[in-house]
């Protein structure tokens, strides 16, 4: 994957019959859904690929539990289908992991039993082991830190989980081995118009600020908390259809939560769920859910959101985290369709939403990570009729993702982060063993990936290193923050940097980072 490349045919002058803007999971997926069709296709994103919602999620690739209880079955089905297509297509990047539900009432036992094998049954036929009641006793034994006082048993269910990013990385990949043109780091300034038809998008390259014209037959607009700026580029006075609502994640330390089981919580003061997921090392837990008045490229958790987390954990954990045990905070806002009068975010629907304005913009929003695919498929069936495409059937319920090895990891409780492509990281240590050294074993990063991360999967700041390409600053706030200068020194031979090229990346990374430590939180 060559930005270069990528942006020399942009500014061609050729016409695509697809312009997606937004390199989300709805856009990457678009991307995916319609080069592999053999539609030309060109993606562009303001930032990095999956930099906001995508690669702050919980990562689980899952039907959604809780929609259960809010009577989403149809969602709830077409989630567990395609959570099944994905650990087909993306073996080496989607695993299952065992979740607990504690019961501190004899009756929780039987009422999270019977909806979990409901949850079940509605899988079907797939990969994931079937539920089962616990005692008190092998409940403790899976979950040693659980708070025991009045503790009846649980219920045990299996789920998918997956690196959320790195897959975002990968669809990007998947879709230019099928020949679309993708960048990151190009926004979308402007929409062309031919007798008030969109023809294409006026873009702007953010590393040089110069600006060019990109010609589509079609334009999607799948910028997640950013729909409706896009669409009052088409239509300045379009209503909103956008209500961003604000999830923050914490991350503690594996001994919070010891072993291969995550934890569910039932019910918070709020009604939602709070899953603690064992990842990479670490326990991810969350999530929040705040209503916000507009969208940014890095929204900041609140004081109180953090709060909720660490007591709503306290409750069920016989270790009370503490604001000091959170190695990371990360916040992500999510896309969801604007409900009626006074509905809460927590009840707005995460099915997806596609519409056509009269100029012919395709705007898709909502859905969610595990719906991916299908979304694609639903927005690259439109965009065949808006823009008179060839009607070619949707191949991706089979294809496999770039990087798939043809090894299933989803029997298993790890992640395959490279796939095949971890021969090429070998190769380069193997030219230089240079390349083989740490730069920091708290997030076990090797230099080979960094150089990696810049020669083919197109990271161009210290950011795009260690937030998405590996998930530093997202296990560990601090160890990314220490390992950034030597991360900085990679990419600037790399990409030719001065030298105060590399302390504008350094100066911009320790910006961001800081809304990652737990420490500017914990004094409110």
């Amino acid at each position: 994957m060559k930005r270069d490349t990528a942006l020399d045919r942009a500014r061609s002058g050729e016409s695509f019959d697809i312009v997606i803007i937004g390199g989300g999971a709805s856009g990457l997926g678009a991307a995916v859904d319609g080069a592999a069709r053999g539609h030309s296709v060109c993606l562009i994103e303001q930032a990095d690929f999956a930099s906001g919602t995508s690669s702050r999620s919980t990562k689980l690739i899952h039907g959604g539990v809780r929609y259960l209880r809010q009577g989403q079955i149809s969602m709830v089905l077409g989630a567990l289908r395609e959570r099944e297509r994905l650990i087909r297509n993306a073996p080496h990047l989607v695993c299952s992991v065992p979740f607990v539900i504690p019961a501190y009432r004899w009756w929780q036992k039987l009422y999270y039993g019977i909806g979990l094998k409901l949850y079940e049954e509605m899988g079907g036929h797939d990969s994931f082991a079937a539920s089962e009641i616990l005692s008190r006793q092998e409940l403790v034994d899976l979950l040693p830190t659980i708070e025991r006082r009045d503790l009846s048993g649980g219920v045990r269910y299996h789920d998918g989980q997956f690196d959320d990013a790195r897959l975002a990385i990968v669809l990007a990949q998947t879709a230019a081995d099928h020949g679309a043109a993708m960048l990151n780091r190009v926004g979308c300034v402007g929409l062309r118009k031919e007798r008030d038809r969109i023809t294409g998008v006026l873009a702007r390259d953010q590393e040089s600020g110069a600006e060019f014209e990109i010609g589509g037959r079609t334009v999607i607009n799948a910028t997640g908390p950013f729909t409706d700026a896009v669409r009052r580029l088409d239509q300045p006075d379009a209503d909103r259809i956008v209500r961003p609502s604000q999830g923050v994640h914490i991350v503690l330390p594996r001994e919070f939560l010891p072993g291969d089981h995550a934890m569910l919580i039932p019910r918070t003061d709020d009604g939602r769920v709070i899953f603690a997921v064992p990842w990479h090392g670490r326990v991810v837990a969350g999530t929040t859910d705040t209503p916000v008045a507009e969208a940014s490229l890095e929204p900041r958790a609140l004081p109180e959101e953090l709060h909720f987390l660490l007591s709503h954990l306290g409750r069920y954990l016989s270790c009370n985290p503490e604001p000091g045990d959170v190695l990371s905070v990360f916040a992500g806002l999510r896309p969801l369709v604007k409900g009626g009068a006074g509905a809460s975010t927590a009840s707005l629907s995460r099915d997806h939403y596609i519409a056509v304005s009269e100029s012919g913009l395709i705007t898709i929003a909502g859905g969610k990570w595990t719906t991916y695919r299908k979304m694609a498929e639903d927005v690259i069936d439109r965009a065949q009729e808006v823009g008179g495409l060839s009607e070619v059937p949707c191949p991706t319920a089979d294809l496999s993702l770039h990087g798939s090895t043809g090894i299933a990891c989803h029997l298993t409780t790890e992640i395959d982060t490279y796939g095949s492509d971890t021969a090429g990281i070998t190769a380069l240590i193997a030219a230089d063993p240079s390349l083989a050294e740490y730069i920091d074993r708290r997030i076990d990063l090797q230099r080979a990936e960094v150089v990696w991360f810049v020669r083919e999967e197109m990271a161009r700041t210290v950011d795009d290193a260690l937030s998405r390409r590996c998930r530093g600053l997202i296990l560990d706030a601090r160890a990314a923050i220490d390992s950034a200068p030597e991360v900085a020194e990679i990419l600037g031979r790399e990409l030719g940097w001065t030298k105060q090229q590399k302390a504008e990346q350094l100066a911009d990374f320790g910006r961001i980072a800081a809304g990652y430590l737990a420490e500017n939180y914990a004094s409110a």
